[in-house]
This record gives C-alpha cells, structure tokens and sequence, in this order.
C-alpha cells in the first residue's frame, strides 16, 4: 500500500465516528446525563419535543450528520437553542450527535 494511502486511511479513521468512541466511560456517562437533564429540560425528558424540537432517531432521521454537529456546536440564532462549542469538545457533540442518531437513550 502506498504511503499516501495509508496516509488517507489514518485520515478517515481518525474521523468524528472513530474520535467519538475514543471518549472513556465516565466521558459517557457525562455526556449521558446531560442529554437527559440539560438537553431534555427544552427538548423533553424523553427527547420527544418540549420547547424545542424532538431529538428521537425517527426526528433526525435523513438530517445530515455534519449539519447536526453544527447545531450543536453553534446553536441555533433566533432560537432557544446555545451553542455548546465552548462547553463541549469535538468527541464530545459527534458522540452526542451520533447517540442520538442511534436511538439512545430511550
């Protein structure tokens, strides 16, 4: 395999999907409890829509990834919805995007 290759694989695997599921257990744990607590208190305590929208896989179902991680990272002006850069990192809003996208939590 070429060294450019190689250098492309390291690159697609270094990605937002492979960092996310770098984060350690009690990251998780964190990032757990505020998707229910800090997400949930506008999103729903299920996540089924409140003052802001629903957060459930059918809801983001067909949503672009990356446009999801910038809402997060961002938020939303003219809306209710802060932008979380300053408080979470990279890893911690792709896992986020990508547990919510997955139907978790329930």
């Amino acid at each position: 395999m070429s060294l450019l290759r190689l250098a492309l694989l390291a690159a697609c695997l270094s990605g937002p999907v492979a960092q996310a599921e770098g984060l350690d257990s009690a990251r998780q744990a964190e990032l757990d409890n505020l998707l229910r607590q800090d997400c949930g208190s506008c999103h729903g305590l299920r996540l089924t829509g409140g003052l802001g929208p629903p957060l459930t896989r059918e809801a983001l179902a067909g949503k672009p990834r990356d446009s999801l991680i910038a809402t997060v990272r961002h938020g939303r002006p003219g809306t209710a919805m802060p932008g979380w850069e300053g408080l979470l990192g990279e890893q911690d809003i792709a896992w986020l995007i990508d547990r919510l996208t997955e139907g978790n939590p329930q």
